[in-house]
């Protein structure tokens, strides 16, 4: 074999993993729409919600020393007369909430 044909190989090699690896990753991932409707879906046997949404660009997480890609988003509900809003983070690969906390609202003077 001489190195002309060597160097395209390989080259096509290495484009083809490339392709590959991107293929899987995209596959792997669930949608922000998919995640919203499941957090909707868990508030919503708690009680009727008011709004929601998610940001559908996924961002890096550091929690507990270990980096994820995630989605962002939030929920509101009424909740005997008070309006509350919640803050989610879900891993962008698996859907898995990694948190959820309720948003303080602040006093208005």
């Amino acid at each position: 074999m001489n190195w002309k044909t060597f160097v395209i190989s390989a080259a096509a090699g290495a484009l083809g993993g490339y392709a590959v690896c991107e293929m899987i990753n995209r596959a792997t991932k669930v949608s922000p729409n998919e995640i919203l409707k499941q957090v909707k879906k868990q508030f919503k046997q708690v009680g009727p919600i008011n709004g929601s949404w998610i940001y559908t660009e996924p961002e890096s997480f550091e929690k507990d020393h270990i980096s994820y890609q995630v989605y962002k988003g939030g929920i509101s509900r009424n909740h005997n007369g008070e309006k509350e809003q919640y803050e989610f983070i879900a891993d962008a690969s698996t859907g898995t909430i990694l948190m959820v906390r309720q948003l303080q609202e602040e006093a208005v003077s």
